[in-house]
């Protein structure tokens, strides 16, 4: 449903919608059940500047009826937020698309406490584009490659790409050469299906019982010393990941995902005892801390590929991002 609250400070209105029935005769009533012990005044004071419209853009005022409307529009009042020390870069943009290099630890979109801090905020308000809207998403700790419509007009031309799965990606993680202690030895290339299900409560996806809805092959692309290995004078060993198992050998592989459900490729690396370097989802999770810039996780997306449905023309755009821990010795 389009929202009549144009984008402000590159953040759409929040929609809330309203109960058909109950004890409120108003909508500032349900509202003030919802947030009134927040803030009652600024609720009231919304009202009273027709800050909170129904459909249609229709002002609403203190005694407009609960019945009146299904949907309602209004700005939420923003936290301040401290600017991350990462940068997106722009890798190409058109009358149709603009595809960036998204680093590690800015979300794609806003949510929770990241909203002027996520990569659609930070590039509507950059590139004064109030439409643009992410064709997929990265989760918040991986980088690479974000592609976003910035025409409405042919946003469905490109959605429909990824709904029938005719888009190609390429990630690039880090992990350890041989796979953790208790997981049995693997062949390269090789493929992972499996069934995989996420609760919106709950922080990580499960592998259960089922018909596969995911796959991924994998490809080991080179090993190297861990970087903690290299002139280790005191004969130390470098760990993927606080808690895991110490390995003398990292190496770079290479994951095309065939399906893109959430954490798909952190579970399937850590299935075959190969976690992530900097995981702290998989295949432990460990306590929250802060963001630990110098250590962002090792995954990356490479690439993406398809055939423009514009131009008619196949289409490839790559990553400039390193992957710090992928070493070339």
């Amino acid at each position: 449903m389009q929202s009549p609250l144009p984008v402000r400070d590159g953040v759409n209105a929040t929609r809330l919608r309203l109960p058909e029935e109950g004890p409120w005769e108003t909508a500032m009533d349900y509202m003030m059940h919802r947030w009134g012990h927040i803030d009652p005044q600024g609720i009231a004071d919304r009202f009273d500047a027709g800050e909170i419209v129904g459909e249609g853009g229709i002002p609403l005022d203190r005694t407009t009826p609960l019945r009146h409307h299904t949907f309602i529009w209004y700005y939420r009042t923003l936290p301040p937020e401290t600017r991350m020390p990462v940068e997106l870069n722009i890798l190409h943009h058109d009358e149709h698309l603009l595809v960036v290099d998204k680093p590690h630890f800015l979300p794609t979109t806003p949510g929770g406490t990241y909203i002027q801090e996520s990569a659609l905020v930070r590039l509507r308000n950059q590139l004064q584009l109030p439409d643009l809207i992410p064709m997929h998403r990265l989760d918040r700790m991986t980088a690479g490659i974000l592609l976003l419509s910035t025409n409405p007009e042919t946003r469905g031309k490109y959605q429909v790409l990824f709904e029938k799965r005719q888009v190609q990606k390429e990630y690039e993680c880090v992990s350890a050469a041989e796979p953790a202690s208790g997981h049995p030895a693997v062949d390269f290339p090789l493929v992972v299906r499996n069934r995989m299900t996420k609760s919106r409560s709950y922080l990580l996806a499960e592998v259960i019982e089922g018909e596969p809805n995911t796959e991924t092959r994998i490809e080991r692309i080179r090993t190297f010393a861990a970087a903690h290995d290299v002139g280790d004078s005191n004969g130390g060993t470098d760990e993927v990941g606080a808690g895991r198992d110490a390995s003398p050998r990292r190496a770079l592989y290479r994951l095309e995902p065939h399906s893109g459900k959430t954490h798909q490729l952190r579970v399937h690396m850590a299935s075959l005892g190969l976690g992530i370097v900097n995981d702290a989802f998989y295949p432990d999770l460990l306590d929250k801390a802060p963001d630990d810039y110098s250590k962002p996780l090792q995954l990356l997306a490479r690439g993406i590929r398809f055939v423009d449905p514009v131009s008619g023309k196949p289409v490839e755009y790559r990553s400039r991002l390193t992957l710090s821990e992928a070493r070339t010795n």
